[in-house]
Parts: structure tokens; sequence; C-alpha cells
């Protein structure tokens, strides 16, 4: 029988060998048009080597040159599990970056900052690859938002994409993160209540990023003494949605944000469960809202 070193119960497991089991099945869903909606999407290449993919949802325009806010969205599932060609994932520009444990940390960070160039940089005038982009993406209105592990990629590029040593070039107007994944060594708040929670995260980064097991690694842990400044946050605007019984609602407050929106008597991703409750509606609301506001004026 394989022996099993590793295991996040419900999440993923991994043998000795090398082999990778993934405990969540991940639905695949073919990109149409919703009859419904008018919402329609595609699967694009980003990077063929190594393979980088997204897949593009685009609104019925309401007239043909219509520009609308881009957004570049980073699934959740811990970095090893979930994908954006799942029914639950049904933003603008969802990127498929790779998984650990094939791909440790910080694989996923280097394949979402370059999918985020591909789609800021080489569009922005209107001349790039894909031809929705170049049609109907507005680039004075860019958001970058993710949930849970996607919310602390969209944070971490967030900090480098205002350094023009990167080359992004373009302002970000916002980031939404929704029950991100930030963490530390010392409990804080509610963490040393919840000591189950609290044994399965502890034990999650050093699984994600061998090379540096800190919990204090401050791509997990913004406000460690390495942490970087938030002065340099790339954006204006930042909205961070938690839910009252989930472990990691307490490290989400950090930033000073805009806005904090808290969902009473739900735990982590509730809303990927069930889309339809009314709870899931008005965060999914809330967003909407938040990513369709204009620059503000002193920006």
């Amino acid at each position: 029988k394989p022996e099993v070193v590793t295991e996040f119960l419900g999440i993923i497991r991994v043998y000795k060998d090398g082999h990778v089991e993934r405990l969540i099945e991940a639905e695949f869903v073919l990109p149409s048009t919703h009859p419904e909606t008018d919402v329609s999407s595609k699967d694009i290449i980003i990077i063929l080597e190594p393979n980088v993919s997204a897949r593009l949802f685009i609104p019925k325009p309401t007239h043909p040159n219509q520009k609308l806010p881009l957004l570049v969205y980073f699934h959740g599932g811990a970095f090893c599990v979930s994908s954006p060609f799942t029914p639950t994932n049904v933003i603008a520009v969802s990127v498929n970056y790779r998984k650990t444990s094939e791909h440790p940390i910080p694989t996923a960070y280097e394949d979402s900052w370059a999918a985020l160039q591909w789609v800021v940089v080489s569009h922005f005038n209107s001349q790039g690859p894909e031809a929705w982009l170049n049609d109907h993406a507005d680039f004075e209105r860019v958001l970058l938002g993710g949930e849970s592990a996607g919310a602390n990629i969209a944070h971490n590029l967030a900090i480098v994409a205002r350094d023009p040593e990167f080359g992004l070039n373009v302002l970000l107007l916002g980031i939404a993160l929704v029950h991100p994944y930030f963490w530390g060594s010392e409990p804080i708040g509610s963490e040393a209540l919840n000591l189950d929670g609290k044994a399965v995260v502890d034990r999650l980064w050093p699984f994600l990023c061998p090379a540096n097991q800190d919990n204090n690694d401050p791509r997990v842990n913004p406000v460690s003494t390495d942490g970087p400044s938030l002065v340099g946050l790339g954006c204006r605007r930042v909205l961070v949605c938690v839910a009252e019984k989930d472990v990691l609602r307490d490290r989400s407050g950090w930033m000073g944000v805009v806005e904090i929106m808290e969902t009473d008597g739900e735990g982590h991703g509730f809303h990927l469960n069930d889309l339809d409750c009314e709870k899931a509606k008005y965060l999914i609301t809330r967003l909407a809202v938040f990513y369709n506001r204009d620059m503000p004026s002193n920006f």
C-alpha cells in the first residue's frame, strides 16, 4: 500500500512516491453563453510553457465599443485544488495558476503575475492577442480579486503592482479579498479558541512552501517583521469580505480597509457551496457594486 506522507482531510493527499490525490472533485464546465444572463465565456492560453491558462467571461455589450471594468481573478483552494473551469468562478479573467504540491510556492505567484502582465501590458493599447480585451476592457478600471488563497495572491500582486521595476504601468482601481488566507506564527483574536482549525492552518504554509516553512513569511503574514510596507499597496480601494465562523477571519482586518463586510453565521467559502442562498447573493451583489465604481478623482 502506498505510504502517505502528507494529508489535509478532504482536500489533498500526497504519497511518498510523489503521487498526488486531490480529494475535492473539481467539476469541469465547458465555456458557453449562459442562456439567462447572456454572459459568454471562452478559454485561452496565456503562456504555453509553462502552461498558464484562463477562462474569460464577458456580458453581452450594450453597444459594440462598450468598455467594461477589467477584473483579473484568482480562485481559491489552498493553492492546491480547484480551477477557473468550475461552475463557481464566473469572473472576467479567471487565472489557472499551477498548484502545489507538484509546483510549490512561489510558482502560483509567478504564474499569476505573468498572467496579469499578459492581460494588462499586452492589451493596454488595444492591440493584444485577445479581441475581447482589446474591444471591451477599460484599462482605467482594472481590479484584482480572489477568494481564500486567490485573495492572498491578489494582495501580493497588488503590493508589487505599483513598483515601476516590475513594469505593470497601470494603476489598479481596487482589490477585493474574499475570505483571504493570511496567517502567522502567533495566534490572534479567536484563533486560540479554535484549536482544531488552527492546527490545520498551522500545517498549510509549510506544506505549500518547503523553501520557507515559517508562517511569518511575509507572503502569508503581511504584517510580519519583514512584511511589505502597506503604503506601497498598488491600488486605492480595498474590499475585504470575512465570515463569522472562518478561522482566518481575524487576519483580515489588518489593512485599514476602505470597506469590510462580515457575513454572520457562515464559514470559509460558504458562498461557493450555495450560490442561490440569500447571503451568497448579497455577497456577490456587494462585490459587483465594488467592481463597477469609477476611479477616485484624486487618484
